[in-house]
């Protein structure tokens, strides 16, 4: 499999553990670097050689090195976690996936979706920023993460769709963070642990269904390179 924006390499080392190869993306050569030092940590029984890696940005993966592209196209192109939202335009990343993926592949991609109840609901507490900042589609939000400042975009599924184009096949949305808090109410899961693991669970009981696989912190969509 293929990761994109694959950060400190958490996932990548996951799926190692689990016998999947693996070769991880990130434009940052720090991050890079950590995924170096976690390959290095790994046991000698975690398949450590199913783990490779590149400093790379994800419209650039025409670039990835030709000893790390099996010859019958990857099983799974896959992002976590908003990576993507970082770039205005997916079609600069999703051009490249049909030389990448196998007949049959499939993109796993977690992006932040234009609606976020929890945020909207910060508008009672006066915190109108976070409560709308989603909603300007013609314009991106700045983002601050440990000292670095960037643009965030939100995309629906269906732009995501749009973006894939026709030789891709919807085959599963998933909400994540729709009835559990996001990150940002980090205190909630101490104050109310009993509440916070049932919306937790709502999240996996309802999160498939429409509408509500379209909203929430976060989106997580599957689909298939249907080779049309």
């Amino acid at each position: 499999m293929l990761e994109l924006n694959a950060g400190t390499g958490d996932d990548a080392v996951f799926f190692v553990q689990h016998g999947r190869h693996v070769h991880a993306t990130d434009l940052a050569e720090g991050m890079i670097s950590v995924i170096a030092h976690k390959q290095n940590q790994l046991p000698a029984d975690a398949h450590l050689g199913n783990l490779s890696f590149q400093q790379l940005s994800f419209t650039q993966l025409d670039q990835i090195h030709p000893a790390q592209r099996p010859a019958q196209g990857y099983d799974l192109v896959f992002s976590n976690f908003g990576g993507l939202n970082c770039h205005p335009d997916l079609s600069a990343i999703t051009r490249h996936l049909p030389a990448l993926l196998r007949r049959d592949g499939y993109v796993v991609w977690v992006i932040m979706p234009p609606i976020c109840p929890w945020e909207l609901a910060q508008a009672a507490r006066g915190q109108f920023k976070t409560a709308f900042r989603r909603l300007h589609a013609s314009r991106s939000t700045l983002a601050h993460v440990e000292g670095a400042y960037f643009h965030t975009h939100y995309f629906s599924p269906k732009q995501v769709m749009q973006a894939l184009g026709p030789q891709f096949s919807l085959r599963q949305l998933q909400s994540i963070g729709l009835f559990s808090p996001p990150s940002f109410l980090e205190a909630f899961p101490r104050r109310l642990p009993r509440l916070f693991h049932w919306l937790c669970r709502q999240d996996e009981n309802v999160g498939r269904s429409w509408p509500f696989n379209r909203m929430g912190d976060y989106v997580m969509l599957t689909a298939q390179y249907t080779h049309v």
